[in-house]
């Protein structure tokens, strides 16, 4: 954790699919001013194979991310929590220092059913949601800090 930069914790319920994709995408576009982490209410313990497949289909790598808890954040400053589903922003904490509070819910891949391919265009779609979301508040982000 850098103490220069806030920390962005993007939450969900297991840790496993949209945190992780919205993680890696606002750490590509704002690592250079936000540690960005993420966090689960219940982490499931693993980084969803696909998710992680989604993402490397546009050059982002989230393989050696882990599933964690968000209680390994309840002691170090958190200036802005976003959670990514229902569950999660209801049982969310305040953390030491938060500033900035949102809640931008997105379809959970993992429960998506139908063959392979069908599965796997459910996690594109969310991918490209949660990118398009995630890259406008890294703009918005940017451009207040030129200000």
């Amino acid at each position: 954790m850098s103490a220069t930069k806030p920390t962005v914790l993007i939450l969900c319920t297991g840790n496993s699919c949209r945190s992780h994709m919205a993680e890696g995408i606002l750490r590509q576009a704002a690592g250079d001013f936000l540690n960005v982490e993420s966090a689960g209410s219940k982490p499931s313990g693993y980084v969803h194979p696909l998710a992680i497949k989604a993402l490397a289909e546009i050059g982002i790598d989230i393989s050696a991310h882990r599933s964690k808890s968000m209680n390994e954040f309840l002691s170090q400053p958190v200036e802005t929590v976003i959670t990514v589903c229902g569950n999660a922003d209801q049982v969310c904490p305040h953390y030491p220092g938060q500033v900035n509070r949102f809640h931008w819910p997105f379809d959970d891949p993992a429960h998506a059913t139908g063959t392979e391919d069908e599965v796997y265009a459910v996690f594109r779609r969310v991918r490209d949601e949660i990118k398009e979301k995630f890259e406008a508040y890294a703009n918005e982000r940017r451009q207040t800090l030129k200000a």
